[in-house]
């Protein structure tokens, strides 16, 4: 059963004012649209949201169009993806969790299921081709093989041509379940590095399209897995940023947070959340260990900057096809940084970053990619699910210098391609009935108009959350039953790093938003959670 928008559909988007950003009321041409995803990227790690490492493709975006500073994924790879991709709820698709275990219940079997449309599939009324390269991470770990089943691989989930790693994670330079189509592959032996492989792909795929049907728009996913670990960059991108974290993570995350001030992207009164738990003082470290350090954050840099080298390359094939002004552009993360522990079986400094290392930068580091916030990837606090969004139209989008204050929702990228593209969203499908969208299309926002999209709801691993207005409630799973935390109360208009727990003062508040969640969760597919370890879910779910 679906919810109407008023109920966890969205959160209130409030009244961007003045003149419009559409530079014309005529309706647009139908644009081509490019969806590009970065991987386990923290907020304010890019040089447009306060970042150091230099995104000059990405800030050029920006500049030329809108940032949105309060834009929500859905906390982890695979229930993000399958958000974006549907206009959904995670659990609607099948992927309240992972793709490791099928839970044998509706929202949790680990694979995109039959219940839903894929953007492509939607996007084939209008007649738009659409094409995929990167991270697919949608299908259950045991049909990764040829023998398949290969029903919720991308070709059979509307895309007409495939390139990329059909899991989620692994080697930049030998990655595994590398998939050309319907058909595995292997990497090349030498000279192959997965972020460039993504782009040569994306271009070529640009190239033929327009090539064979000049007129037509497309529709192109660009599913990076930078700066997902391993770290694993290439030398020269690594030079650039060797010697550069020698002063440390509390001193990034105080240049960061200075610099986001000065971006309006945060409050003046805005605080910066405490060091992590998970963290320790950088003064603690030998010279030895800061060198160590500095590297591992010197390799997750490269790794940023290449993938902004990578999307000059797309920019500059559209502006070479005349096609620029006419595309519109998302880019976004899938969640917020990640906190992987170091790995005590690393051969050497000199081996990090290359094939023979398979190394992560740590929860520190991670920290500082989520500035001012806490949490991390997988957590439903803000250093988890929130994620810098750019909108970049050139010919029917106006620039704004300021980023919005308009909250947004993964689910609104579907409702946003349907409107722009006039594609009609299907009822049913293949025979499927299809819930109907729980996002709301983003135009209306990027158009200065006032309106309510509802709350905002949340669920993984039994972490939860709700946003609603300027309140938020949210919990972190105890792992017992039944699962949640303690619940804690935020108004993130006056609190944006979750610092002021308001929650005893705010009982009748508390119990509303709990309310509200527990009736989503229930009509979600949500229940009954199973907030389990890794290993317990190993044990009673493997097949």
């Amino acid at each position: 059963m679906q919810l109407t928008k008023t109920l966890c559909g969205g959160l209130m988007l409030g009244l961007l004012g003045g003149c419009s950003l559409f530079q014309s009321q005529d309706k647009p041409a139908r644009p081509n649209i490019i969806l590009i995803m970065a991987d386990d990227m923290g907020y304010s790690d890019i040089g447009c949201f306060g970042g150091e490492i230099s995104t000059p493709n990405l800030d050029n975006l920006a500049k030329h169009g809108v940032r949105f500073k309060q834009f929500y994924n859905s906390a982890r790879c695979c229930p993000t993806r399958a958000s974006l991709l549907t206009g959904l709820n995670p659990h609607q698709t099948g992927m309240g969790w992972m793709t490791a275990f099928d839970y044998r219940q509706f929202g949790y079997t680990g694979e995109l299921n039959n219940n839903c449309v894929t953007i492509a599939e939607v996007l084939k009324s209008a007649g738009y081709s659409s094409y995929m390269a990167g991270k697919w991470h949608l299908t259950h770990y045991d049909h990764v093989t040829q023998a398949g089943p290969n029903n919720s691989w991308p070709m059979q989930r509307g895309f007409e041509k495939f390139y990329g790693t059909l899991r989620g994670s692994g080697s930049f330079f030998k990655p595994p379940s590398l998939t050309d189509g319907n058909t595995l592959i292997e990497a090349p032996d030498t000279d192959y590095y997965y972020t460039d492989a993504i782009t040569d792909h994306v271009v070529e795929y640009m190239d033929d399209h327009i090539a064979a049907k000049p007129e037509d728009p497309f529709f192109m996913y660009v599913a990076y897995t930078a700066p997902h670990y391993p770290l694993h960059a290439k030398p020269e991108d690594i030079a650039k940023y060797r010697g550069k974290y020698l002063e440390g993570w509390e001193k990034l995350r105080e240049q960061r947070f200075d610099r986001m001030k000065v971006m309006g992207l945060l409050p003046e009164d805005t605080k910066l959340s405490p060091l992590s738990e998970r963290s320790y003082a950088w003064d603690s470290l030998t010279d030895a260990q800061k060198d160590e350090m500095d590297k591992r954050m010197a390799i997750y840099a490269a790794q940023v900057d290449n993938m902004d080298q990578n999307i000059g390359r797309i920019l500059e094939n559209l502006k070479r096809q005349g096609k620029l002004d006419n595309t519109l552009i998302f880019f976004l993360s899938d969640n917020g940084a990640s906190p992987e522990p170091r790995s005590k079986k690393d051969k050497s400094l000199e081996a990090m970053g290359t094939e023979a290392s398979f190394e992560s930068y740590g929860a520190p580091w991670a920290n500082a990619s989520n500035t001012p916030f806490r949490l991390f990837k997988s957590w439903i606090h803000e250093g988890g699910v929130i994620t810098p969004l750019i909108v970049h139209w050139p010919k029917h989008v106006q620039p704004i210098d300021k980023a919005l204050d308009t909250p947004g929702s993964i689910t609104d990228i579907m409702a946003t391609c349907v409107e722009v593209s006039g594609a009609k969203y299907p009822k049913k499908y293949q025979g499927e009935k299809i819930p109907a969208m729980v996002g709301t299309s983003l135009m209306p926002a990027l158009e200065g108009k006032e309106f309510d999209r509802g709350p905002i709801c949340w669920e993984h691993e039994a972490n939860m959350g709700i946003r609603d207005g300027k309140w938020k409630l949210v919990s972190v799973s105890n792992k017992e039953e039944p699962y949640l935390g303690k619940l804690e109360l935020y108004n993130i208009e006056e609190d944006r790093s979750e610092m002021n727990d308001l929650a005893d003062q705010n009982p009748k508040k508390v119990k509303e938003l709990y309310e509200k969640w527990t009736n989503w969760a229930e009509q979600n597919h949500v229940l009954p959670l199973d907030g389990s370890t890794y290993s317990v879910k190993a044990k009673k779910y493997s097949r």
